[in-house]
């Protein structure tokens, strides 16, 4: 294993357990690395087998948990916008965009850590509207989970069942942008399996160490968790564009 390989594995790790504790993180701290090794376009695509993975196992043991009304409106449309970004995203993709990305993903956070959004309420076609535009913003980005978080303030859900939700929504993504990326980019996907195999393993043993982690968070210190690390990926992206 070079180092590379385990720089790849420890961050994998680290975004396995983040995202069992707030719902995101995999995309957002696996590609940049990955795309310093091999280009952010296939870094996306070969990132999202490795969120899949470890997607659906956080799924299948807080599935119980899962918000049904905010799966069927935000998740939804959210899903439907990430298939439209990841159509898209070797188009679009650019400085410029990550900056705005990673500028939202730090007024989120602030906003979270201050309380400004505990005033946001989603009810209707805002839950749909929201849903949509923080799935077509990650489609292009690769990065949905963050804002995606963000918005789902606005639904005023609690620990496992904030997580247990996030993670529904990041499947039902991930099972309509992974076609897209395998059919336009199926050999640069099979060029790099040893790196997809080194973040897939390092994921679901995160996944497994933060399983055990999120139960013990105080609901109220929970949010300000996820938006803490919510500002701290905003700036890791404006920092590695």
């Amino acid at each position: 294993m070079s180092i590379f390989d385990l720089i790849l594995m420890l961050v994998a790790i680290l975004a396995g357990g983040v995202a069992c504790i707030s719902g995101f993180g995999i995309g957002s701290l696996l590609t940049p690395i990955l795309a310093f090794k091999i280009g952010t376009g296939i870094a996306v695509a070969g990132v999202s087998i490795a969120h899949f993975l470890g997607t659906a196992f956080r799924f299948w043991i807080w599935k119980q948990y899962v918000n049904k009304r905010v799966l069927l409106s935000f998740g939804v449309t959210s899903a439907l916008g990430g298939l439209i970004g990841a159509i898209f995203h070797n188009i679009f993709q650019n400085v410029i965009l990550t900056i705005i990305f990673g500028c939202l993903l730090v007024f989120a956070g602030i906003s979270g850590l201050i309380g400004l959004s505990e005033r946001l309420r989603f009810n209707g076609p805002a839950a749909w509207m929201a849903g949509a535009l923080s799935g077509v913003f990650g489609g292009l980005v690769g990065n949905q989970g963050g804002i995606r978080s963000a918005a789902m303030f606005g639904f005023d859900l609690k620990g496992k069942e904030f997580v247990a939700t996030a993670t529904g929504i990041a499947l039902a993504v991930d099972i309509t942008r992974m076609p897209v990326y395998l059919v336009i980019q199926s050999k640069e996907i099979l060029n790099i399996w040893p790196l997809i195999a080194v973040m897939s393993v390092g994921v679901l043993i995160g996944t497994e160490i933060g399983i055990q982690v999120l139960p013990r968070i105080p609901e109220k210190l929970f949010k300000r968790i996820v938006s803490g690390i919510i500002l701290l990926i905003g700036l890791f992206v404006l920092i590695h564009r």
